[in-house]
């Protein structure tokens, strides 16, 4: 099982702060499925506007950091060369569960479901601690720069 750290992350994703939405991968494992993590602090420039007197992260932005996740597994198993950025290409039945705040450590555990014609299809979940937070079906491509 492979796992990465953020220098290793920042090394196959093309995000970077403020848009760089997970810390770390864990359980990788080529066909199956990857774990990863994002400490979510105060200090998230989102938190400005969303809220300022009741800071809640984004949903949109608890669906992208689950893509990232899908990204940087699909970069390390498909061993993506550097002329090449993975495309997030789709989103199927998005569910939003319970808020994320300051403080909280989300928990994304992506299933592979398939992989056609270079699309791979996860199934998304993302956890605090064990609650449900937020779920999706979600499809990553790759593409030249």
């Amino acid at each position: 099982m492979l796992k990465m750290n953020i220098t290793e992350i920042m090394g196959v994703l093309p995000h970077r702060y403020p848009f760089l939405l997970v810390d770390r991968l864990e359980e990788m494992e080529e066909g199956k499925r990857v774990f990863g993590y994002k400490n979510v602090t105060i200090n998230e420039p989102f938190f400005q506007g969303h809220f300022p007197d009741h800071p809640i992260m984004p949903g949109v932005l608890i669906i992208e950091a689950m893509a990232q996740v899908g990204g940087a597994y699909t970069a390390v198993v498909d061993k993506v060369d550097e002329n090449k950025v993975t495309y997030f290409v789709g989103i199927d039945k998005c569910r939003f569960r319970k808020p994320v705040l300051p403080g909280d450590v989300l928990r994304m555990e992506l299933e592979i479901m398939s992989k056609r014609r270079g699309i791979y299809q996860f199934e998304a979940k993302a956890y605090v601690g064990e609650t449900l937070v937020a779920q999706a079906e979600l499809k990553a491509t790759f593409a030249d720069k």
